[in-house]
């Protein structure tokens, strides 16, 4: 099968290839690899391959499909967190989200790159290297799951496992021009784990098209026993919403930064022009701005973080009998391990400002049924600039991850779309929110705004 051809497809409309016996599973698995070995040179964006797993019967039988190196466990491959101190951990049972995967038809072929633990929105790991952009090889691909990303934009698959614990589905689909779905919380079980970050972490996937991010959420909404949280189930299959009219809906936007004092004009810009194009497709839209304080919020969710980090770390030192050294970690990650926000009072009070806050965010939702505004607060910088001023480095990093991780301890679905192009040819994701539970209504209205303004032919051409 032709790369060119290859790409004109979606994952569901190549398994539908597949099930007419157009092409084989084999076929779609070698135009993948020959895709990989002429790119990831290039954006390092695949860490390692094996033997494929998966291809059997289901809705998306014999689609290659990548897994993020973190979380989602794959048995008898190493899950490294992208860290020097998990490569050699090897799993010894698959997840509950890699299991339906499986079940649903997909091939699992390799996993991608994602900075240490999953901390940072851009994918520069010591361990593996910096992945790339694939609209500019100078820029990053965002992260933390910028390894997926990159290799979806850069065509090796057409979706990727992603998780989202501070925007790490919803940034990098922003830098890479990709749809980007953060389900609500409860919606995908972390099993056999428990939740992620105080339940701030969700795991789905980014793709090019709406009805692929549908397709995968079904197959992956399955409640386990024992999950800490639990939401009623769609009123029918997310996939059957993409396309469906979406009602006229109540839709508040807002040019504000969230975790930082504004964004770039561009991305300010892309939220007009979205609220314009909203209310050209008949929605109410009105400006307004998110309640609560938010100031209080971002730093109390980094204090969750920081003592989930720590316990992890704890762990691993119970596990293997000795301490963590300096030299085992990155910098920062040392840092947060040994911060004074990892005590228990810090992270109980830091949970209490989240509840709180939450709550002052809900109330927004009684009179608007979505909120709009930018996905992050500038296009992609260049791979580097998040460290290259260790002095600058939280406001570097709140200038570009600015609007998300609010919506991550909310536990509200949230969506970028790739409606909007800098002048330097950089995508601009546009996030939608909603209530918890409300998946469908953002599937509705991204599908009604991917037949507006398409962007599944807008493709980086490395």
């Amino acid at each position: 099968m032709r790369f060119d051809e290859y790409r004109r497809h979606d994952a569901l409309g190549l398994a539908q290839l597949v099930a007419r016996r157009e092409v084989s599973a084999d076929e779609l698995m070698a135009t993948a690899m020959a895709r990989l070995e002429e790119v990831n040179p290039k954006i390092n964006a695949v860490t390692q391959t094996f033997a494929p797993r998966g291809g059997g019967a289901g809705p998306f039988a014999g689609v290659p499909f990548l897994l993020k190196d973190l979380g989602a466990q794959l048995s008898g491959t190493p899950t490294t967190g992208g860290s020097a101190l998990f490569k050699d951990s090897v799993a010894a049972q698959d997840s509950a989200i890699v299991q339906a995967y499986l079940a649903a038809g997909l091939s699992i072929f390799g996993k991608t790159n994602t900075p240490e633990f999953g901390l940072m929105p851009v994918t520069e790991p010591a361990l593996f290297g910096p992945s790339r952009n694939p609209w500019d090889l100078t820029r990053t691909p965002g992260g933390s799951s910028g390894g997926a990303s990159a290799a979806v934009a850069a065509g090796i698959v057409p979706a990727a496992h992603a998780s989202d614990g501070g925007g790490s589905i919803r940034v990098p689909a922003h830098a890479c021009g990709l749809f980007g779905m953060k389900p609500s919380r409860g919606r995908v079980s972390f099993a056999p784990l428990g939740e992620g970050w105080g339940g701030a972490s969700m795991q789905h996937a980014v793709t090019r098209s709406v009805r692929d991010s549908a397709a995968l959420l079904d197959v992956v909404s399955r409640p386990q026993v024992g999950d800490p949280y639990f939401l009623a189930p769609p009123e029918r299959p997310f996939v059957e919403e993409v396309g469906r009219e979406p009602g006229k809906l109540r839709i508040a936007f807002t040019t504000q930064g969230i975790a930082a004092p504004s964004i770039d004009p561009e991305c300010e810009a892309a939220v007009r022009e979205a609220a314009q194009l909203c209310a050209a497709l008949g929605h109410e839209v009105e400006e307004a701005a998110i309640p609560g304080d938010l100031q209080a919020l971002a730093r109390a969710a980094g204090q969750v973080i920081a003592a989930s980090t720590a316990a992890m770390l704890e762990a691993e030192v119970e596990r293997r009998g000795r301490p963590i050294e300096p030299h085992e970690l990155e910098a920062g990650t040392w840092a947060m391990y040994r911060s004074t926000d990892v005590s228990g009072p810090a992270y109980v009070r830091a949970i209490q400002t989240i509840h709180a806050v939450t709550r002052q965010v809900a109330a927004l939702f009684e009179r608007f049924d979505v909120l709009l505004l930018s996905t992050a607060g500038m296009p992609a910088p260049p791979v580097g600039w998040l460290m290259e001023q260790p002095g600058a480095f939280r406001e570097r990093l709140f200038a570009f991850m600015s609007n998300t991780q609010l919506f991550n301890n909310t536990g509200q679905p949230a969506m970028s779309v790739p409606l909007a192009w800098s002048r330097e040819g950089l995508p601009i994701g546009l996030q939608f929110v909603a209530p918890m539970g409300e998946e469908a209504r953002l599937f509705r209205l991204a599908g009604q705004l991917e037949q507006a303004r398409p962007w599944f032919d807008r493709v980086a051409e490395l």
